[in-house]
This record gives C-alpha cells, sequence and structure tokens, in this order.
C-alpha cells in the first residue's frame, strides 16, 4: 500500500484557515495574525513532511529568499506613498478637478483614478479619491456611485503596470511579466474593463437625475511646505524602480529602497530644525503605514510557498490542465474567484502551479492573469481592498454594491478579456524605434 505524505494527510485544516481570512470581519479575527498562524503551521507540517528536516529548512530558506523581496518593495513604496500623502502633494492632482456636471464627473474621476493607481496601490488611490468626493459632492446616492467607480478604475489602473497592484508586482518581480510588454498589451484592455461600465452608468437615473450642487465644498487643506518637490521626487521614485532594475539587473526592492532612501534624505533637508513638522519626516511615516498588510502578505506568500514545496500546486495544475485545457478559461476563472478570495493568494498559488516553462514570461496566460487577478476583484465589493476601503468609508453595504454596481463590473471584466484576446490576435506592435528603446526594453 503507498504510504501517504503526512503533509497531505494534515492538509485538511488549510481551507478552514483560508475560510477564516476570508471571512475575517465576521468571525472577528484578523487576518494578518490567521495568516502568519497559517505560514508557521503549514511550514513545521512540511518538515515532518520531507524526506529530511534539512531538505524542509533550505525550502524555507529559498521561499524566505523570495518572498522578502515582495514585502521589502511593498514595504517602501507604501512609505513613499505615505510621506508625499502627509506632504499633501497628491492635491496637484486633485485640485485640478473642477467639474461639477455628473456625466462629465463621473468620466473625470474615473480616469485620474485609473492613471493615479498605475502609480500608486489601489487602496491609497481610493483613499485619496472617496476623500476628494466628500469635497466635491454632498451624501447622496450619486456620491456612491462615483466611490464604486473609484473602485472599479482603480483596480483597473493596477493591471497594466508592474507596479500598480500587488498581483501584478508578483508576477513582475518573478519574471513572469515584463515591464513594456505588461504595458503595451494591458493598457487598451485594463482601459476598456472602466470605460464599459463608465459607459453603462452615465445612462443610470442616479447620474442622469442628479443635480448638481454650485457651491464650492472643498476643503481649504494647504499643500505642505515644499509638498510640490516631495511629490515629484516620490512619484519619481516609484516610476524610476523599473528604469533601475532594467539598468543594473538588480531586484525591483533594490530600486524602491533608493528611492526611499533618497526621499528620507530630502525631507531630512528641507525640514532641518523644525521640530514643528516631525510628522512629516519619514520616521512618522513608517508609524502609519500598513504594517499588518504587509504581514497578511508574508503570511499568505510563505502559506502558498509551503504547498509548492510539498507539490500540492503541481498536481493541483496537473488536474486543472487534465480538465479545462484552455489557459484563458482558466485565468478567466481565476478572476472570478478573486471577486470573493483575496487575489494574492490565488496569484501566489498559481504561480507555484505553473512555471516559466509551462508559460514563458508574458505569454498570454501571464498577462491574462495579471488583468483577471486585478480587476475581477470589482465585482463584488469584498473583492479588493480598494473595495473594503470605500465599504468603510461611505458606509456601503455589500447587497447596495451587488445590485448597483456588480453588473456593470462584470460587463467591463468580460470586455476587457474580449478586447485582449482580440488585440493579441490582430499585427499591432510598436514603432521599432521604440520598442528598441533601451530602458523599456528590459524585463
Amino acid at each position: 500500500m503507498k504510504k501517504k505524505n503526512p503533509f497531505v494527510t494534515k492538509l485538511s485544516n488549510v481551507p478552514n484557515s483560508f475560510n477564516c481570512i476570508i471571512f475575517e470581519e465576521s468571525l472577528a479575527f484578523n487576518k494578518s495574525g490567521l495568516g502568519l498562524l497559517m505560514a508557521v503551521s503549514l511550514w513545521a507540517v512540511r518538515s515532518i513532511g520531507a524526506p529530511s528536516t534539512d531538505i524542509a529548512v533550505s525550502e524555507l530558506t529559498n521561499a524566505s529568499a523570495e518572498v522578502s523581496e515582495i514585502v521589502f518593495f511593498l514595504f517602501g513604496a507604501m512609505t513613499i506613498v505615505e510621506i508625499v500623502n502627509v506632504h499633501q502633494g497628491f492635491k496637484l492632482v486633485t485640485d485640478n478637478i473642477t467639474t461639477r456636471k455628473p456625466r462629465t464627473l463621473l468620466w473625470v474621476i474615473g480616469f485620474v483614478t485609473f492613471f493615479l493607481s498605475s502609480v500608486l496601490d489601489n487602496v491609497m488611490s481610493t483613499i485619496l479619491m472617496v476623500s476628494l468626493l466628500r469635497k466635491l459632492v454632498p451624501p447622496s446616492e450619486f456620491r456612491k456611485l462615483l466611490g464604486a467607480v473609484v473602485v472599479i478604475a482603480a483596480n483597473a489602473g493596477g493591471a497594466w503596470t508592474p507596479i500598480g497592484a500587488v498581483t501584478t508586482t508578483m508576477l513582475w518581480m518573478h519574471g513572469q511579466i515584463s515591464t513594456l510588454k505588461t504595458m503595451k498589451d494591458l493598457f487598451v484592455p485594463s482601459a476598456v474593463s472602466l470605460a464599459v461600465p463608465l459607459a453603462l452608468m452615465s445612462l443610470t437615473s442616479e447620474v442622469n437625475g442628479y443635480e448638481q450642487d454650485s457651491s464650492n465644498v472643498m476643503a481649504s487643506e494647504q499643500v505642505a511646505p515644499r509638498g510640490q518637490l516631495v511629490f515629484f521626487v516620490g512619484i519619481g521614485a516609484l516610476i524610476f524602480v523599473p528604469v533601475f532594475k532594467a539598468l543594473t539587473g538588480l531586484p525591483p526592492f533594490m530600486g524602491i529602497l533608493l528611492g526611499l532612501g533618497v526621499l528620507w534624505i530630502l525631507t531630512d533637508s528641507i525640514h532641518y530644525g523644525e521640530s514643528e513638522k516631525q510628522k512629516l519626516k519619514v520616521p512618522q511615516a513608517l508609524s502609519r503605514i500598513d504594517i499588518q498588510g504587509v504581514l497578511f502578505f508574508l503570511g499568505i506568500l510563505l502559506s502558498v510557498s509551503s504547498l509548492e514545496a510539498a507539490g500540492i500546486l503541481q498536481e493541483l495544475a496537473n488536474y486543472l490542465d487534465a480538465h479545462i485545457p484552455s489557459s484563458e478559461v482558466i485565468a478567466s476563472a481565476i478572476g472570478l474567484v478573486s471577486a470573493i478570495i483575496d487575489n494574492v493568494p490565488l496569484v501566489a498559488a498559481t504561480m507555484g502551479m505553473y512555471d516559466l516553462t509551462s508559460f514563458p514570461q508574458d505569454s498570454q496566460f501571464w498577462q491574462l492573469i495579471a488583468y483577471c487577478a486585478s480587476t475581477g476583484g470589482s465585482m463584488l465589493i469584498i473583492g479588493s481592498a480598494a473595495g473594503v476601503a470605500f465599504m468603510g468609508m461611505e458606509k456601503v453595504d455589500f447587497f447596495w454594491y451587488l445590485r448597483k454596481v456588480s453588473g456593470f463590473a462584470f460587463a467591463g471584466y468580460v470586455a476587457g478579456i474580449a478586447a485582449y484576446l482580440a488585440i493579441h490576435n490582430l499585427p499591432i506592435s510598436l514603432p521599432t524605434t521604440v520598442a528598441q528603446f533601451p530602458l523599456l526594453s528590459g524585463s
């Protein structure tokens, strides 16, 4: 009789752990703590089930090296965004939104968020834009709808750049997608996934029946001293990361740490001797970033790496290949599931299931995973961190979003996939001079 792998036998508790994370709000358990507990437990079981402890330790060491790159990157990027935000640097963007016409405002809010989220993470983009909406529009169904647009746009904007979403960053850092190819191939599908919901929402009574308020409700916060300089240096540091990787070949987290170091020295210099401006410096910013979010990613990625080390993910990949031969269907299904389950473990599991020999870099499969995992979360308000942030800020309930927004988000999701498949089969290419530009052609 074939001896059962102890690791596989004891995996029956893993679904329960994931369920606790999914239903965090109902169970009153913090998902970061659950993620860390699950990671340590799974690796302990893996140590017991491995041929030897040395093999398990070697696997854990390799997994920790890969996971730490993502954690360092997130830590640095979140700190840079917080520094810019505390200097009110993003007011340079939001203050230029002056229209009050409902339809125009709908499209402007959508595409400003779309491009903002391509550089920032979707949560920060959502917080900034929903805060702006509170100053532009009084409480109403229309403001809720605009907030939903922010969620859809933030998730769509994060899909087409390697630094726009955690899942896209994971795929980029591990070599599944490259910078220029991702931006070129996913920009149009991502824009379509936003444009379709906007066009449909423009026809609703919430938009057409809204009577605009001509009063100026903008708040009077001022950009902090030298806030413009901090804004441009901070955004420049984020944009420079892919260039740094192409120039040096070093991992992206080194580029983000370089940017953080430059911004740290800059803020120390411009606020030197100003004791009342301590909140504008990096040490204070470090106390405000979402550390529990970083620890959640750490726990989830380590948990998934244990499943990969045990061969569980490979077995799952073989099962999917046998029963679902189309990679496009698999990627699309992962996007649908991401509306319910956090997309970080889904993408991490997919990366463990399929390596670059199964699907090479920038293949249709990996690009669809980048698109679907990011935009799929818009279909339910609990499907993305941006949606959860919006829910908390505007006190929007699950069923309102399901009735008013989910259908539009699903239509955009499907339209984006159709646009990608159509473009992918057309002979479209960049001009030779652009495609061969050295800083853009690197992975």
